[in-house]
């Protein structure tokens, strides 16, 4: 198992949507290794393989109490409830903002092995699976928020040291500083911006 540099905003494979999976070979596997090891060294809630520049239809997660990977995962909705809460990307170091989405998913696929996989989740579990499917749609979660606080996010990112170096790829995307973007004040000018 090995760490892979994570691609960061403005790399094109992240806007790819990524090919189903059909060979559960050995690479599949050291693919979903490596990403669970790079994953755990960044402390992220999940990783999908096109954060590391591999167009597979591929993530891990771990959070809520529940770690694993899915293979060609395809999630619904259940019910109208939404949660709305603070996001983050690896790929989109330092940015956090509120995004909203379902609180409650089924989602579908197979293991590293071709064995199906089934569940509900809901909360943290039901947000991951639903930022990772995105990135393997080429969506990134900037894309998933309220027009005012996304172009406040999209200002951050304009503004932040990596994107300002053109930096595409990094070994710790952790190292930069975060910022907070929230609602618009109650003005409704321009969301509410905090660096820490």
């Amino acid at each position: 198992m090995s760490v892979v540099p994570i691609r960061l905003f403005g790399d094109p494979v992240l806007r790819t949507r990524a090919a189903e999976v059909t060979d559960f070979g050995p690479e599949l596997g050291r693919l979903i290794d490596d990403m669970f090891e790079t994953m755990d060294r960044h402390n992220g809630a999940g990783l999908a393989a096109t954060q590391i520049g591999v167009e597979s239809r591929v993530f891990v997660f771990n959070c809520g109490g529940m770690r694993g990977h899915i293979v060609n995962p395809v999630f619904t909705v259940e019910g109208d409830d939404t949660q709305t809460g603070p996001e983050g990307c690896l790929s989109i170091p330092g940015i956090q903002a509120s995004c909203t989405r379902a609180a409650v998913v089924t989602v579908s696929g197979v293991n590293r092995d071709g064995v199906p996989l089934h569940f509900t989740a809901e909360d943290i579990v039901a947000r991951a699976i639903q930022h990772e499917t995105d990135h393997l749609d080429g969506v990134l979660f900037l894309q998933r928020l309220e027009p005012t606080i996304r172009k406040g996010a999209m200002r951050a990112v304009r503004e932040s040291e990596w994107f300002a170096a053109g930096v595409t790829s990094s070994d710790d995307p952790g190292a930069y500083p975060t910022t907070w973007v929230h609602e618009p004040d109650e003005a409704g000018m321009t969301p509410s911006r905090v660096a820490e």
